[in-house]
């Protein structure tokens, strides 16, 4: 990864990265949810109350299963194989470094020489 933001290089795998961080974030909000309805659930003493939130548990414990295997099966995620995940966080950890190394807001912004031809090149005279 270079330090242009603009160039289009850096937006290589950026759709799956983006997907990959998403579906991360998404787990962990599950893992919490899961996590607060059930300190709800043992300080609860309304009977109608913990009837909701039981049933509520079920669908946080299931939604997490669901996203947990989405992530195995997308190779984002390898609970049982502490190496691969392991790779995988280093990997994050590097592009995250990268990113907050990049100059996000460079004094020089112009683009003169990217590209091969301007936009409208192509148009003859009078309708360029």
């Amino acid at each position: 990864m270079n330090n242009d933001h603009l160039d289009p290089i850096n937006a290589l795998n950026m759709p799956e990265i983006a997907d990959m961080t998403f579906a991360v974030d998404f787990l962990m909000r599950a893992k919490e949810g899961v996590r607060n309805i059930a300190i709800a659930l043992t300080e609860t003493a309304s009977p109608e109350a913990r009837i909701l939130l039981r049933n509520l548990l079920r669908q946080g414990i299931a939604m997490h299963q669901e996203i947990t295997e989405l992530m195995m099966r997308k190779k984002w995620f390898h609970p049982y194989d502490l190496t691969e995940q392991y790779q995988l966080d280093q990997l994050s950890a590097k592009n995250t470094i990268l990113i907050g190394q990049m100059d996000l807001f460079p004094a020089d912004t112009r683009r003169i020489g990217m590209f091969d031809r301007t936009p409208d090149e192509h148009l003859e005279g009078s309708q360029a």
